[in-house]
């Protein structure tokens, strides 16, 4: 018996109603947020760095769906490497064999930490970092993992008890009883470290939220008080590992760090099938799996499934023959040096900061009395309502997709595919200045929405 599904058909017959069937059966918040602020596009196709509506207009991504689509959209090695894997028909997830692509992507990897020894396979960024939290205490004995202001490593239980945003975690207590300090501060580490129960500290060498790199020196530091009072350090490297920062993973910037943990996932997938990656010392694995009593005492149902090793794989081949991260520090040079530029230009625009291809363009109180009273009001009503100002008209009259990068910032997050060129830097800097060009010109279109941000921010109170 044959059993016919034509997807194509599927989606010609019914995907006009993506954003109603949405609002009735998934997030219903989402297609009421996407409403308000304009960003419910139809989007038909996509490659690279660029989407494609119906009628043939394009779009860049300077999101690049959370820094997932780390290669752009639908890169053809990524894609072939797919089709040859579903080709051959392999016997994959019997449980009880050991296929061979696992153990290449493994072998892959490590190349680029080779102070490291084994990885697990998972199926996310969070689940990547569940494994290190619970590694990281089973093989130290301690219970405490500590974690930095505002950081984010993920919504899952574990990973979110370890999360620096209040946002997130409000509603969902008890969680795991870890503690924040502050990034950047030894001091505060050193306190936390004499109570002798921390397991490890985790941290993003560059925190997403904000766009706050830890200071130099800090993590060298830290790694040296970590392990004199036993204690692991555990980079988070999942929205900035894999070339993103200009470098392979992004504690590669400061000499003689060297995680016990790394964890990974996003880019890795080339877009195509989720997956995350434990990365660890020898030890710490040998302590986990300590007998063949406890061989699956940690395991993912779809972990090192071969679709996902294979788009692994194929992105590391990418990478390498390629040269991604070079051309990721020049173009993110590029980008960072021409924005920068800018800041004398306009007294609305207060920073610019990152490293590579992870850029945040920070604003802040304006000189001017016409604009401080404009921009008093907004943060009256809600800080984080310029950012949004600036994000929906970068769509709406100039096609951009970027991001604010958290509530209640007003900073966006700039974190494109890494395949972004120069005349992809040169069409998002036009466009930016034009949106400053009209913040500054104190009227217009911009500031009538603002006004539409205000009366929504206060309906929400």
């Amino acid at each position: 018996m044959t059993t016919e599904f034509d997807l194509g058909a599927l989606l010609a017959e019914r995907g006009a109603e993506r954003y109603e069937l949405h609002a009735k059966h998934l997030n219903p918040q989402l297609p009421r947020m996407l409403h308000t602020i304009g960003f419910d596009k139809v989007y038909e196709r996509a490659e690279g760095a660029h989407f494609f509506d119906a009628e043939g207009n394009d779009y860049l991504d300077m999101l690049a769906g959370f820094g997932v689509m780390g290669l752009g959209r639908h890169h053809p090695v990524v894609r072939k490497a797919l089709h040859d894997v579903l080709d051959l028909d392999l016997a994959d997830l019997t449980r009880f064999d050991c296929q061979p692509l696992p153990g290449l992507l493994a072998e892959r990897l490590l190349a680029h930490s080779p102070h490291l020894d084994r990885v697990f396979f998972g199926n996310s960024g969070t689940e990547a970092v569940e494994t290190a939290l619970k590694f990281a205490r089973y093989a130290t004995g301690k219970p405490r993992v500590l974690y930095c202001d505002h950081a984010f490593h993920g919504l899952t239980t574990g990973s979110l008890s370890v999360n620096g945003e209040s946002g997130f975690r409000d509603g969902f207590a008890p969680l795991l009883p870890d503690t924040a300090v502050p990034l950047g501060d030894l001091d505060a580490l050193a306190r936390e470290l004499h109570k002798g129960d921390v397991a490890a500290l985790i941290v993003e060498p560059i925190q997403g939220k904000g766009v706050h790199e830890a200071p130099p020196g800090y993590l060298r530091a830290a790694q040296e008080l970590l392990h004199r009072h036993k204690a692991l350090l555990i980079a988070d490297e999942v929205q900035t590992g894999l070339g993103r920062t200009g470098d392979f993973y992004a504690y590669q910037h400061e000499d003689g760090v060297e995680p016990d943990l790394v964890c990974v996932a996003k880019a890795l997938s080339g877009g195509y099938v989720p997956i995350g990656a434990t990365l660890g010392k020898e030890w710490i694995f040998k302590k986990v799996y300590s007998s063949m009593d406890r061989v699956l005492v940690h395991s993912a149902s779809f972990g090192s499934n071969a679709q996902a090793m294979a788009c692994g794989l194929a992105v590391l081949s990418v990478m390498e023959n390629e040269q991604i991260v070079a051309g990721v520090r020049r173009t993110g040079e590029l980008l960072k040096s021409r924005l920068t530029a800018l800041i004398d230009t306009y007294e609305l625009l207060a920073d610019v900061r990152g490293r590579g291809l992870m850029i945040g363009i920070e604003f802040g109180k304006p000189s001017s009395l016409k604009l401080r009273g404009r921009w008093t009001m907004l943060q009256t009503a809600r800080k984080g309502l310029f950012a949004q100002m600036v994000v929906v008209p970068l769509l709406q009259k100039h096609r951009i997709l970027t991001q604010v990068s958290g509530d209640h910032l007003e900073v966006i997050k700039l974190i494109p595919p890494l395949v972004v060129d120069e005349a992809d830097v040169d069409r998002f800097v036009d466009a930016f200045t034009a949106v400053m060009d009209d913040a500054h010109s104190g009227g217009g279109l911009m500031w009538d929405f603002g006004k539409t941000l205000i009366k929504q921010a206060v309906a929400n109170r």
